[in-house]
């Protein structure tokens, strides 16, 4: 189902990136949907606010009972929230021929990229679920990766964060199919992105990444007509390739 209908959208990690792009293309829907952009830096936060968005201070991290009662909080302020989208995540790079791999980073990004994502889902689904009841459509919406079909050696840990989530999305598709709550999985390829700062490796992958210009038109469109798995690029090209050979989606 298109996200035409959605009434309240929130996107957690929408202070920068992806995130912050899908944002302000989405409040500029005909449809003019309440789009909350929700993160942790506050500076950002405010430039979205000027940007006619709302935000929220949110940390996908914090521990399960201090995340169920933001969940709450947002649920009792919005009412009307119906559709959620997965841009938060961190990357790091691991090489497990050094004597020692960074496992504090290894724990971080499985904690950020899927358990906290998957924690969240499982927070907001009671509310879509009531929604269902009603009558009411939802949208669940990850952001995984190419890297989750196709992984990347050098970002290995990442990959599989990603190839996790794009495996939970299949799957809840499939025990959700008798409601009106919506999976769609956006895959990007490599997108311009803050992602890669920290590692030093901007400059280099800027020659090769997608603008966010380009990527996020086909985003929406996708959204839009309400696909499944919403790819482009290389990662549309991996994904066409699934799909002929009949590898897409969970046992039934």
């Amino acid at each position: 189902m298109s996200i035409d209908t959605a009434k309240t959208i929130l996107i957690v990690g929408a202070t920068s990136g992806l995130g912050r792009a899908l944002a302000l293309a989405l409040a500029a829907l005909p449809s003019a949907p309440t789009v909350i952009g929700a993160g942790r830096r506050k500076a950002r936060l405010e430039e979205l606010a000027s940007k006619g968005i709302d935000t929220l201070e949110f940390d996908v991290s914090l521990p399960i009972d201090q995340l169920k009662k933001n969940i709450d909080d947002l649920i009792a302020k919005y009412p009307t929230l119906d559709a959620v989208i997965f841009s938060s995540g961190v990357q790091y790079q691991q090489n497990f021929k050094k004597q020692q791999v960074n496992l504090e980073e290894i724990s971080k990004e499985m904690h950020i990229n899927y358990i906290a994502v998957v924690s969240t889902i499982s927070l907001l689904t009671p509310h879509f679920l009531a929604l269902s009841e009603r009558g009411l459509p939802s949208w669940i919406i990850p952001i995984t990766s190419g890297l989750a079909l196709k992984p990347g050696p050098q970002v290995i840990n990442y990959s599989a964060s990603k190839a996790a989530l794009h495996s939970f999305s299949d799957s809840l598709r499939i025990q959700l199919a008798d409601t009106k709550i919506n999976v769609l999985e956006i895959i990007p390829p490599l997108v311009e992105s803050e992602l890669h700062d920290d590692q030093g490796m901007t400059e280099t992958l800027s020659k090769f990444w997608m603008p966010l210009d380009k990527y996020t038109p086909l985003t929406i469109e996708g959204l839009q007509r309400g696909d499944l798995h919403i790819a482009a690029g290389k990662a549309q090209a991996v994904w066409k390739t699934i799909e002929a050979a009949g590898l897409n989606g969970p046992f039934q």
